[in-house]
């Protein structure tokens, strides 16, 4: 039974295996031909275009650096101050220096509109007609809140500095004045000449001259870019490799390189070298990238081409951009909608004021202040005396406690045992503290494949050989056994002690040399592939182009047949303890169309034997009809497509001596073809590779993460959706799909040409609709899958390009258009859109159906692919976005996204460095969402719903108040207090609240993803949200101000006297605020700690000591113009009945919340409160499930499909080896001549 795939016509669409760059084309790309192309008239017959070179706008002085300082590389960067072209190799990331960071911070604090009012208030407050507040009311808190966040600020800024600093300091040796001088990587400049050494950073894109190597064979690993960790190869030119060798021939080098201009594609290069009147064509296998780290060289010369910001790796960053949360828009809007409701308030009681002067003020003569002014006058005074008395409406201290709570979270990130891997030592890192709460919203997860889901670590699990399946439990004799030990391999010096294998049969198969089927299939291992071997320390060290090849040879190696050394025509391999040499005749090396590799081996019997092995798509069609076991090894290989092992059949053929020599003229031909070679090769191929005999069949794991499925099935029960972006083959990728339980077999999977045909025929009935509807209001458009079931997406790099018309024909009449030129208009035929918004249209089209799948995965993409694909989401599901990643390939993707995650641990720290969260394993993932960022989510929601409540139930008492004070701008409180109301007296237990809050402990988290889903919703705060504060706050300030204003109306004291003054008025509806906003916090907090007790309790304390201290007659006597309320809170206080009037006033304000809250939970329960109702219960549950708590055996599909070969996606080192560059013996120049390769085994001529 097959898996089920959507039906699809035949299609000519685009090559699945090739990775698309039409989106990054460099512009000298772009030019060629495009003035030709926009002249032909449509359907005219294209005339052969000549190949052009593309202009070279880059030019490299080897060893001159004033030559890059000359006036035709100058740039203008200002007026007439210009600078060179060519950036230094400094790399700068911080934001201030110690002259900038004053100017520059107050600069863009007070781009914040709150800042900026409340300096303007504080300018208002020193023009004495419209005082009505000290100055320093307004002062001390915005001093406060400016000093915390520059602080906050200049400790994260003093990070980058380290970090820049560690980089830019780094050490390479650099060709000066004749000799190599030890320089920093800050002070390397293009056109130097550098010296790297073994397991050295390359600090710039260099031009590979020289290595320690035959041939400056140079190999490299490419973790900072890919995350991959097996090594590629680059290689110098020969001309440079035989004259570049010795200091002063170095020191003479004066070559000119003109190359294309600074871009961002990892897979091109293209330049031409003039050295000595010779020009020498360079590309990609000729450079080392920045970022990559030199590998097996011990000594390699090079020529810096690109620095800085030019290189590669940095041109692939994107721009960084500064994300802000849902909730800091959200505020912003509210801050806004504050300040005109200040206004209108502050307007109605500014024409209060004008009325009340002309009917009762003018005409009242004690009321006289002798200031001629009349009433409108008067109106706009206290127009202004308003929007300072009303300013606390809009909360000075929010966006500092804010800033404190996002500080405090990130440091329990950080601290998080639980998401600290020991094997690595590292810890989670919360590397910005400002997008915490937004953890909690996320509803898209774009992730990477290499590095991030899996470990890029193969290993061989099972096979099949003669029809027999190897690899489960079994002893010795062949029994089925539960659970057995790995197989000890002490009989075997050469074996890796890191291999484990369980099946003891097979071993003892291999020793009792009784099957020969068994021997035939691991000496095809140990032949039959391109793998490099170094002797290092008395110890085998393999080389391979992918981690697969080199677990076959491991396994090969593990089982008695040890690849020993290559030399560009020989094999030497040990055959349990015998070492023989094979003859190598040809080697056909693998490529994506291919999907299979052989080699023909002359035996020293003289037999000649080809081996292959290769995908069974491909080697099924070529086995010979007389092939035993091809039932029994479809049966097997079904079997391990299931476990989604990835898979390989082996086969061998038997060729005779006229036979090869026939094939071996038509190969040499075919090497030598002027046109067309790989395509000649290819044939030749096919005539040698056919009538095989089949042996048997590999199955290598490629090993994920531990607790990936796991994971993405809690996040899934959350309501994430996880998209699956890679630059891996299409294989590949569907087949870690179903590793990591992100495709299942119930899935209805749609490729490229299905997602083609479907958004073909959606945009072609669009078409056809009637012109004032078609783009007109956007309803609600049907759905592309109405088959009941689940539906995935698997799409390559390619296909996207095609759908969503990113192709470099539609770029050419872009630019074509921009230069005023007409281009050829597209009909609904061409397969092109019509005009801007019918793109739009497809985009919007493949959005929505992309988001209506389970799963999605997009392979052979390049990074502004993946870039694009978060920006598309982004933009049209206006959803919260996340990506993590582990390589440079991921970096504009991760600084798209909403949110980015590096994977921390590997060699590669490229995408740690731009996220902006760090942790080593994807499995910490759902702490950080389902933990940690539902929490801050909350406790942030819950803070601002408090913090706006707050200062509205203080501040509209001024409003009760101005009825009944002739709207003369009079304050309710004492002025002290408003300065310390919101720093002191109210402060802490809501920062707590937004601290340590939690409505379950981390575990239920876990165990109820669904809790998740509020805040993805955005439904704990929004606009419902604000105006229920609002409401509640007018609601609190009316009991607050008009329950004192009523018990003091007619009252008197048990002495007799009748303290119903203004201060003592004051003082009991201050008194009443602060029990009341400290209680309903109290009210609010779902998690109580001693911390929390003793904040409400101390701030309720600290009001009392600060009030009786500022209304002692001490401190009168010292500022007596400044403290005014001398002796009237002792006076006020000691009334039992005002009092009782401060009980029923914060009784009154808390009953409706009390009784709201009671309804809620009791008849319109959450998830949340049904979770925290059986608290008790399900904890209970979790202890019984963590004492039973056995490894999960894990669950494989049912139904059969076809896993991905076990091949690299690029080709191996055939190339290399048949050419015998990687084997060649230096010129006599360099060192006496060698007799032969194996009697210097140390020499990496003999092993790379």
């Amino acid at each position: 039974m097959s898996r089920r795939r959507a039906d699809s016509q035949g299609s000519l669409g685009p090559n699945d295996d090739v990775m698309p760059y039409s989106d990054d084309e460099t512009d000298d790309e772009l030019e060629v031909s495009s003035e030709e192309e926009a002249e032909q008239p449509p359907g005219a017959e294209q005339p052969p275009v000549e190949a052009r070179p593309s202009e070279m706008g880059w030019k490299v002085k080897a060893n001159d650096r004033p030559f890059h300082q000359l006036p035709e590389f100058q740039k203008k960067i200002f007026l007439c101050i210009k600078k060179s072209r060519y950036s230094g190799n400094a790399i700068k990331t911080y934001k201030y220096n110690v002259l900038t960071f004053l100017p520059l911070n107050l600069y863009e604090q007070f781009k914040r509109a709150a800042n900026l009012y409340f300096l303007a208030l504080l300018i208002l407050q020193i023009i004495p007609d419209i005082s009505t507040l000290p100055w320093y009311t307004t002062l001390i808190p915005l001093v406060v809140v400016l000093a915390i966040t520059a602080i906050k600020d200049l400790v994260d800024d003093l990070a980058r500095h380290r970090m820049d600093k560690e980089i830019n300091n780094r050490k390479c040796e650099v060709l000066l004045n004749g000799r190599f001088q030890e320089s920093k990587w800050m002070d390397i400049q293009v056109g130097d000449v550098v010296r790297l050494k073994k397991n050295d950073f390359i600090p710039a894109d260099i031009l590979l001259l020289s290595s320690s190597n035959p041939n400056s064979l140079c190999y490299v690993e490419t973790a900072e870019l890919d995350g991959e960790t097996n090594l590629k190869f680059k290689m110098g030119l020969k001309v440079t490799d035989e004259r570049m060798q010795e200091q002063h021939q170095l020191a003479e080098f004066d070559a000119l390189v003109e190359c294309e201009e600074p871009n961002n594609r990892l897979d091109k290069f293209t330049g031409t070298m003039h050295w000595q009147k010779d020009r020498h064509p360079l590309d990609l296998d000729n450079m080392l990238l920045r970022g990559c780290k030199i590998r097996n060289t011990e000594i390699c010369h090079g020529l810096v081409i690109f620095a800085g910001a030019d290189t590669k790796i940095m041109r692939n960053g994107g721009k960084t951009r500064f994300k802000r949360t849902k909730i800091d828009e959200l505020m912003n809007y509210m801050v806004y909608t504050i300040f005109l409701l200040l206004l209108l308030v502050s307007a109605g009681l500014a024409i209060g004021t004008t009325y009340w002067y002309q009917d009762i003020g003018s005409k009242s003569w004690y009321l006289y202040d002798g200031k001629n002014q009349d009433a409108a006058y008067r109106g706009f005074l206290s127009f202004w005396g308003y929007i300072i008395v009303l300013n606390t409406m809009v909360p000075i201290s929010l966006y500092v406690s804010v800033e404190v709570i996002r500080l405090g979270q990130s440091k329990f990130i950080n601290w998080d045992l639980q998401m600290y891997f020991a094997d690595k030592d590292t810890p989670a890192k919360a590397r910005t503290t400002t997008l915490n709460e937004q953890l909690g919203q996320i509803e898209y997860i774009f992730s990477d494949k290499t590095g991030t889901l899996t470990q890029n670590i193969m290993q061989f699990k099972k096979c099949t050989i003669g029809g027999h399946s190897y690899g489960n439990p079994t002893t010795a004799e062949g029994m089925s056994v539960d659970r057995a030990r790995p197989v000890d391999w002490s009989w075997n010096n050469f074996a890796d002690k890191k291999f484990e294998f369980i099946d003891h049969s097979l071993v003892a198969c291999i020793r009792s040399r009784e099957d020969k089927d068994v021997t035939e299939f691991f000496k095809l291992l140990s032949l039959c592939h391109t793998v490099m071997v170094e002797h290092k320390d008395g110890d085998l060290v393999y080389q391979a182009a992918s981690p697969d090849e080199g677990a076959l040879v491991t396994a090969a190696r593990n089982f008695g047949f040890v690849f020993l050394s290559r030399t560009q025509d020989t094999i030497t391999i040990n055959e349990m303890g015998q070492e023989g040499t094979y003859e190598m005749l040809a080697l056909l090396d693998f490529n994506s169309d291919r999907k299979r590799m052989s080699i023909i081996l002359r035996f020293p019997d003289g037999r000649i034997r080809l081996y292959c092995k290769g995908a069974d798509t491909v080697i099924y069609e070529r086995l010979s009809p007389n092939s035993m076991h091809k039932e029994s090894t479809q049966v097997a290989l079904d079997i391990f497509a299931n476990e989604t092992l990835r898979t390989l059949c082996l086969c061998y053929k038997d060729i005779s001596t006229e036979e090869y020599d026939t094939w071996s003229r038509k190969h040499k031909e075919a090497q030598v073809a002027e046109r067309d070679r790989d395509a000649a090769l290819d044939l030749v191929y096919e005539e040698i590779e056919k009538n095989l005999m089949l042996i048997g069949a590999t199955a290598i794991e490629d090993k994920l993460q531990d607790g990936v499925p796991e994971t993405i099935a809690k996040l899934a029960k959350a309501d994430i959706k996880i998209w699956v972006l890679t630059g891996d083959k299409k294989e590949t990728a569907e087949n870690i799909g179903y590793s990591c339980s992100l495709l299942t077999d119930n899935m209805t999977i749609h490729y490229g040409e299905d997602v083609n045909e479907k958004l073909s025929v959606r945009q072609a009935n669009r078409r056809i609709e009637p012109q004032n509807s078609r783009y007109g209001r956007k309803k609600s458009a049907e759905p592309f899958f109405t088959e009941p079931g689940k539906n995935a997406l698997v799409i390559t790099g390619g296909w996207l390009n095609e759908i969503l018309y990113e192709k470099k024909k539609k770029r050419r009449r872009l630019r074509l258009r921009r230069l005023g030129k007409r281009s050829t208009p597209s009909s609904p035929q061409d397969g092109q859109p019509m005009d801007d918004k019918e793109k739009e249209w497809r985009q919007i089209d493949f959005v929505n159906m992309a988001c209506e799948c389970e799963a999605v995965i997009c392979c052979r993409v390049t990074p502004k692919q993946k870039a694009n694909i978060v920006s598309l989401v982004k933009k049209y599901k206006k959803a919260v976005t996340l990506s993590i990643g582990d390589g440079a390939n991921d970096v504009n993707m991760i600084k798209t996204a909403d949110i980015g995650v590096g994977i921390s641990g590997q060699e590669g720290m490229q995408a740690v460095m731009s996220s902006d969260y760090a942790f080593a394993q994807f499995r910490y993932l759902q702490r950080l969402l389902l933990v940690h960022g539902r929490w801050s989510y909350i406790r942030m929601c819950k803070f601002l719903r408090y913090f706006f409540f707050k200062n509205f139930a203080f501040t509209l008492v001024h409003f009760w108040y101005s009825f009944f004070s002739g709207f003369s701008s009079q304050i309710a409180y004492e002025d002290w207090f408003i300065t310390l109301y919101n720093l002191c007296y109210s402060s802490l237990p809501v920062l707590l609240v937004g601290l340590l809050d939690q409505d379950v402990n981390d575990k239920l988290s876990l165990k109820f993803p669904k809790l998740y889903m509020p805040g993805q919703q955005g439904t704990l705060f929004n606009y419902k949200n604000f105006f229920v504060s609002l409401f509640h706050g007018i609601f609190v300030s009316l009991i607050i101000f008009f329950i004192p204003y009523g018990a003091f109306l007619q009252t008197m004291g048990q002495d007799g006297e009748a303290p119903s003054d203004y201060q003592s008025f004051a003082v009991v509806t201050a008194t009443s605020l602060i029990f009341t906003v400290n209680l309903q916090i109290s009210l609010d907090t779902s998690f109580w700690t001693f911390v929390n007790c003793f904040a409400v309790l101390g701030s309720i304390a600290i009001y009392f000591g600060i009030v009786f201290d500022f209304h002692s007659a001490g401190i009168h006597v010292i500022f007596p113009s400044v403290f005014t309320f001398t002796g009237v809170a002792p006076n006020a206080l000691r009334q039992p009945y005002l009092w009782l009037t401060i009980i029923l006033t914060a009784g009154i304000s808390l009953l409706p919340v009390i009784c709201i809250q009671f309804l809620h939970k009791t008849i319109w329960p959450s998830v949340g409160d049904k979770v925290q109702r059986n608290r008790k219960k399900y904890e209970m549950e979790l202890a019984k499930e963590e004492e039973r708590k056995k490894p999960p055996a894990f669950q494989r599909g049912g139904r059969s499909r076809r896993s991905a070969y076990a091949f690299s996606h690029s080709r191996g080192y055939a190339d290399l080896i048949a050419s015998g560059q990687s084997i060649r013996r230096r010129p006599p120049v360099r060192g006496g001549p060698q007799d032969s390769i194996r009697e210097v085994p140390q020499r990496v001529a003999e092993n790379i």
